[in-house]
């Protein structure tokens, strides 16, 4: 059904004459890489070579999306489909990377039910979308805990450490300082690194499929302005997995913003709440641990400005610099690895987002062309049908909208064109790009 929308119900074989050319022309564009259309896919650990990604010594540069849902539906069986149906869609659209949560706190189908206890089930159901997504060639940014309420995040943490009568502070922030909770994530953390997965038998630390562990999504800190006590948990948090983990990089989870001491907090922040979080880009990604720096644009959510015209300038600005910070000051590869456009602004046309996507995608291809940072970027959030109650302001089935679709794709075309194609791609890349 997938492949019928996406691919307009095109299910016949293409002619000897015309598989030959197509043939041809991967070859010529892509470089002398075999395709590997049955059987296990065979993948590397992607690491890093300064402010570049490297993957079989070559560089990467991806296309890719987020589904932070993956594991929540693959523990009930009638909604398990949408895990594989979500990463072969995302496989014909050339795409390699999807980041998506490896944490449930204390909510509905818990993986961590209680600090240090687990619900297996759940975690049979991380293990499947590990072992799907090695099928379809696609590598995973698994994130460890939310800075927000869903799915329990930092709160159900401090919850948990004030039921238990060891808790400093009632406050959120608490997660980042208090002793007993630090054990909790640590206890967390380094059960999910030596998971052995009951499907493939690999030991999560030791499966490629697995490109990074990001640390935290999108945190703050906002009890310390000074960004003391979010730094020094990075800074353990991020030498902790890496005392257990050294075959997988390492990133934070920021939204990007620059902090108090920051002279760009006043020329590229969205506004000037943004230094005033508990984060420093600049700083937060400096850290040894760390392996790659994260970015997120929201532009709307971000600023006060309706204007849209505003908004894509914004995009543009934001992302060069913090390009540029990652060639000239931090030395590492930058990802965008959240960005979107919400349905819920007043003047919100699916015009007005495709022309966001594109100017981000045109980045991105630019960074590519001329070896800098700017490694990648991940759509906020990737959907598959029956999924309505599902969706928030930025979701998206990709087939519904051809116009979108061909943005996604043409995309994984331009990048394979820059740096060769990967192995896992060919065999979806000879259906696209020969129409690109």
């Amino acid at each position: 059904m997938v492949k019928s929308k996406m691919f307009g119900g095109n299910g016949v074989l293409y002619p000897i004459i015309g598989f030959a050319s197509c043939v041809a022309f991967i070859y010529l564009s892509f470089g002398d890489l075999w395709i590997n259309l049955e059987g296990d896919t065979k993948l590397s650990f992607v690491a890093r070579n300064g402010s570049q990604f490297i993957v079989d010594g070559k560089p990467f540069y991806f296309n890719g999306w987020n589904s932070y849902w993956m594991m929540d539906h693959a523990v009930d069986e009638s909604s398990k489909p949408r895990i594989r149906a979500m990463l072969q869609a995302g496989a014909k659209m050339g795409l390699t990377v999807c980041r998506t949560w490896a944490f449930n706190d204390g909510d509905y189908n818990a993986l961590q039910i209680a600090p240090g206890r687990f619900n297996e089930r759940v975690f049979r159901a991380l293990d499947h979308v590990i072992a799907e997504s090695r099928r379809y060639g696609i590598r995973l940014i698994l994130c460890l805990v939310n800075n927000l309420q869903a799915y329990g995040g930092k709160t159900q943490y401090v919850k948990w450490a004030w039921e238990e009568g060891v808790g400093l502070s009632s406050s959120n922030d608490s997660f980042f300082y208090d002793p007993s909770i630090r054990r909790y994530f640590k206890n967390y953390v380094k059960t999910v690194l030596t998971r052995k997965n009951s499907i493939t038998g690999v030991e999560y630390r030791d499966d490629p499929t697995i490109l990074a562990w990001e640390l935290i999504n999108e945190p703050r800190c906002i009890t310390d302005k000074s960004g003391d006590t979010l730094q020094d948990w990075i800074e353990e948090m991020s030498a902790f997995v890496k005392s257990i983990d050294r075959n997988h990089m390492i990133t934070v989870g920021l939204e990007g913003f620059y902090g108090p001491k920051s002279p760009k907090r006043l020329t590229v922040n969205p506004e000037f709440w943004a230094a005033d979080v508990g984060t420093d880009f600049i700083r937060n990604s400096k850290i040894s641990a760390v392996d790659f720096a994260s970015v997120h644009i929201y532009p709307d959510h971000w600023t006060h400005n309706p204007d849209f015209e505003y908004k894509l300038k914004f995009v543009y600005k934001w992302m060069l610099s913090h390009i540029e910070d990652g060639d000239k000051e931090l030395k590492k590869p930058v990802m965008f690895t959240e960005f979107g456009l919400s349905t819920e602004n007043n003047d919100f046309t699916p015009t007005q987002r495709e022309r966001m996507y594109k100017v981000i995608y045109d980045v991105i291809y630019k960074s590519a062309l001329r070896n800098k940072a700017g490694a990648g970027a991940l759509v906020w959030q990737f959907l598959v049908e029956g999924m309505e109650d599902f969706n928030d302001d930025f979701g998206i089935i990709p087939w519904k909208r051809p116009s979108t679709y061909k943005l996604f794709t043409e995309q994984s075309c331009r990048l394979a064109r820059v740096q060769g194609a990967l192995p896992s791609q060919l065999g979806y890349l000879r259906r696209l790009c020969t129409r690109s």
